[in-house]
């Protein structure tokens, strides 16, 4: 993995399995141009902070909750080909989305360390 996209979402709770079918719809979209593993987390076990936590990150309001996804790419120009070439995309632009994309938070990252359980 050389690349990896980060999201932090406030999606409605009563939104869940329309952010689920969301979800499936554009990431099999971002699979197809060139993505090599796509994570959508919903909250489970996420704490209210004194100065910052995700709840504020996103300004979620009452009936909200955060979601935490993430995108792994082969590396940077795959990842901003695969971009240029889905905001082309017509399925994408004009799919609602199930949640207030004005206050997601994203971002493209280089990993700098990773480590893996060795399979066996």
């Amino acid at each position: 993995m050389a690349y990896v996209d980060g999201f932090v979402i406030p999606v409605k709770v009563g939104d869940r399995q329309a952010f689920i079918d969301h979800a499936r719809q554009m990431d099999a979209i971002m699979i197809e141009e060139g993505a090599l593993r796509i994570v959508e987390c919903w909250a489970d076990d996420v704490p209210e902070g004194k100065q910052t936590d995700f709840h504020r990150s996103v300004d979620r309001q009452e009936g909200e909750t955060v979601c935490f996804s993430w995108i792994e790419w082969p590396d940077k120009a795959t990842r901003d080909a695969a971009f240029a070439r889905m905001g082309q995309n017509e399925v994408m632009m004009k799919t609602p989305m199930p949640f207030d994309g004005k206050r997601m938070i994203f971002g493209g990252f280089e990993p700098i360390v990773l480590l893996e359980k060795a399979n066996g």
